[in-house]
């Protein structure tokens, strides 16, 4: 079963951010598959409001490279080849793994427990078939993580791969045991760091992160 991450913006919310944020996650779930050409006037329609906050958020999108503006037309949805995924979900595996160790060694009861909250967002969302909130805080989790390594520049790094990678099976995980056990994945990594396991940290994070190329591909996983 498939969700939708585009309707209408709850009145009092940041109208640019929010659209920005739910459109992103349409591209990066496949619910906006690559190719799509799509307009301001028709996705404010869809979210119920005004064409100048779609616009000015398709143009941040643009800068971030989700989209493409095509003249006189609207944007177009920009497209991750095979190649790019496998690279940056390698990359990720490599820059994100190791520091787990570090993590583990150092985690203090007060880091963890908020781990455990951004962890428990992330269940709660995949059960509320939220798409753009699964990912924003699968996100937060993740940086926050890094965080605690004390690298900025590798937690920018990570946060910039984040965001070219494209999950097109998302969308239609909704509702599955997949998408429960990857959400469950997060807690089961904080029991890891706080038992001090630094090297199980890292198996399951880099398996965790392999999703990318399987389920959240479309691809059975083993």
């Amino acid at each position: 079963m498939s969700a939708s991450v585009i309707g209408p913006v709850a009145v009092g919310a940041s109208l640019r951010g929010t659209v920005e944020d739910a459109v992103a996650a349409a591209i990066v779930s496949g619910e906006l598959a690559p190719g799509t050409l799509v307009t301001a006037p028709t996705l404010a329609a869809r979210f119920g409001v005004s064409a100048t906050p779609v616009r000015e958020a398709m143009l941040n999108l643009q800068k971030r490279g989700f989209v493409d503006a095509v003249r006189n037309k609207g944007f177009r949805i920009t497209d991750v080849s095979e190649q790019d995924l496998w690279e940056i979900v390698r990359i990720r595996q490599d820059l994100e793994g190791p520091p787990m160790r570090d993590v583990a060694r150092t985690l203090q009861p007060e880091a963890a427990a908020e781990l455990r909250v951004k962890a428990q967002a992330i269940v709660d969302a995949a059960a509320a078939a939220d798409l753009a909130g699964y990912l924003a805080a699968d996100m937060a989790f993740h940086l926050r993580l890094l965080e605690l390594h004390g690298n900025r520049r590798l937690t920018e790094i990570v946060e910039d791969l984040r965001q070219q990678t494209r999950m097109v099976g998302l969308a239609d995980m909704v509702g599955t045991a997949e998408l429960a056990r990857s959400a469950a994945e997060h807690h089961s990594l904080v029991d890891l760091l706080e038992a001090r396991d630094g090297r199980g940290a890292e198996t399951l994070l880099r398996a965790h992160i392999g999703h990318v190329l399987g389920w959240w591909n479309g691809r059975a996983e083993d």
